[in-house]
């Protein structure tokens, strides 16, 4: 018996650059979009501005502003504390309106996403485990031993941060990415051959993972990039790529005659180095202020620590070299689960404090008296006038070699997104410029290069770099439909990524109400094309 046709197939490619992805469409090395391309809907999308490191899918799976879904970061603070907490959505993704609409699901792998009963299909959350913030999870629970059984773990054993790689690392961790999107080919059109689906949506989460880590190998003008790793592992941009265009070619042949949207969300490119720095400086502007240092007890433990340390320092340079993947791994595996952030300032005296928002847009949040727990500044004509000088003081600081200032513009968030959890976000945005190198990270054989920026207020403040991503996300997106009743071409305009959620239930022929985002029309049958 031939199994029920699936309506619609989405496909996301997490954080893959867009303009990658089109120069390689045009010149073939990624042939299966090319060929969606050619036949289909193609448009250009915009995510989350200055929170679109972690809020890029709560909207777009939501169609709400961060400020109406909450989330900004991974870790945010909880609500009446200082106490940092694993991120909590507050609003219904689409797949929940469709699955009261009767409707059969299958969602893969959709990032920031938790479990949820479907009780007329499946859900499969963090299988992948790239960069895993629930756990592997699934629904029904039953399909988890399934997967392990049939699959097994995703070849990428452990998180991508964290690890300093040479050339054999880089080598090895682009070889089990490449193998990832073999299997998740291998597994998406198994369930989709099971066939009968109104909505089935994998995510591709390696180009995430392979722009973290190896953007430097790539880009031949990063200062961490390394001829001779980079001829020994080839690009791994383009590796990955690959490996996820041939893994769409196969699913979509799965997939029949279904309409089809590929998709990325935010995009990705490179990443040199100076939100690390923002502590100190609201340090040096008076702004906020570092903890007490703490009383310090020495036990035996901290003595063998102390004799490692002085051993590792005496090792030639050369052979810590050698060593660093393995000391690193050693420290992961003894670590543990991750443990949550802490603020590390004196809250008691401290006007304003960081708070976590990614590597690009730093996050500021006011210390006002009466929304935080031992608040200094007051709301009003305080917190204006304070605002106002931080800004001026951030808008200051320049890269001491460049002379560039060091930010492009600090941003009030109010003045981008409202909603009733407009609290939960930080207050102002520190928008920071990479358009020239500031700086390097550590891998095993590559040096690091110091970050140096000055002020009349900061004066001169000098750090390295030591998170080892050389690769961060972009605002700008792309996808392509292709479909029944769907015409080719181009949307001359460029779409919101909360239009996402909206659109998917209006294929369906179900409303998503309260939204802001609003369904696509060129991608619904009959809905026209407006060709650039």
């Amino acid at each position: 018996m031939t199994p029920a046709r699936t309506r619609v197939l989405v496909l996301g490619i997490d954080a893959a650059s867009p303009d990658l992805l089109t120069r390689w469409a045009a010149d073939g090395t990624l042939p299966n979009l090319r060929a969606l391309m050619d036949r289909g809907v193609v448009g250009t999308t915009r995510t989350t501005d200055g929170v679109y490191i972690a809020a890029t899918w709560p909207s777009l799976y939501t169609g709400v502003n961060p400020a109406r879904h909450g989330i900004h970061y991974l870790f945010q603070l909880k609500p009446g504390t200082y106490r940092y907490q694993q991120v909590r959505l507050e609003r219904e993704a689409f797949w929940h309106h469709l699955t009261r609409a009767g409707k059969r699901l299958a969602l893969i792998d959709i990032p920031l996403s938790r479990v949820s009963p479907s009780p007329s299909g499946i859900h499969i959350v963090d299988w992948s485990g790239i960069e895993t913030t629930f756990g592997f999870e699934t629904s029904p629970p039953e399909l988890r031993g399934e997967i392990v059984s049939r699959w097994g773990k995703y070849p990428l054993e452990v998180a991508c941060d964290g690890l300093r790689r040479g050339a054999d690392e880089f080598g090895a961790l682009v070889d089990k990415l490449v193998r990832g999107t073999r299997l998740r080919a291998d597994m998406t059109t198994d369930f989709l051959e099971r066939g009968g689906w109104d909505f089935f949506m994998q995510v591709f989460t390696e180009a995430h993972c392979a722009g973290h880590q190896c953007w430097h190998l790539h880009d031949s003008r990063h200062p961490a990039h390394d001829p001779a790793v980079a001829a020994r592992v080839g690009d791994p941009m383009r590796r990955v790529l690959e490996g996820v265009d041939a893994a769409i070619g196969r699913i979509v042949a799965a997939a029949g005659d279904a309409t089809v949207m590929v998709f990325t969300a935010h995009g990705m490119s490179h990443w040199y180095g100076v939100q690390f720095m923002l502590p100190e400086i609201l340090f040096r502007l008076g702004a906020a202020y570092p903890l007490p240092p703490a009383p310090v007890t020495r036990g035996l433990g901290h003595t063998a620590m102390d004799a490692a340390r002085q051993v590792w320092r005496r090792l030639p340079q050369s052979v810590r070299e050698s060593l660093s993947p393995l000391r690193d791994a050693l420290r992961r595996r003894e670590s543990g689960p991750p443990s949550l952030p802490t603020l590390d300032v004196d809250t008691a005296r401290s006007r304003c404090f960081m708070v976590r928002n990614g590597n690009l847009t730093g996050g500021i949040r006011l210390n006002l008296i009466g929304r935080e727990p031992t608040g200094v500044l007051a709301p009003g004509d305080d917190a204006e006038r304070f605002v106002a000088e931080l800004t001026r003081d951030l808008m200051d600081i320049v890269d001491d070699r460049t002379g560039r200032p060091a930010a492009r513009r600090v941003i009030r968030t109010s003045d981008l997104y409202q909603g009733e959890l407009r609290d939960a976000l930080p207050d102002l945005l520190v928008d920071w410029d990479d358009a020239a190198p500031t700086g390097s990270v550590h891998h095993a054989g590559g040096a690091a290069s110091a970050v140096r920026l000055r002020s009349a207020r900061i004066g001169t403040l000098e750090a390295v770099n030591e998170f080892t991503r050389t690769g961060d996300h972009r605002i700008g997106g792309m996808f392509v439909a292709a479909g029944p009743g769907l015409a080719q071409g181009r949307i001359d305009r460029v779409l919101s990524i909360m239009d996402f959620a909206p659109t998917f239930t209006a294929m369906l022929g179900v409303q998503m109400p309260d939204v802001d985002g609003k369904p696509i029309p060129e991608l619904l049958p009959g809905g026209g094309m407006a060709r650039g």
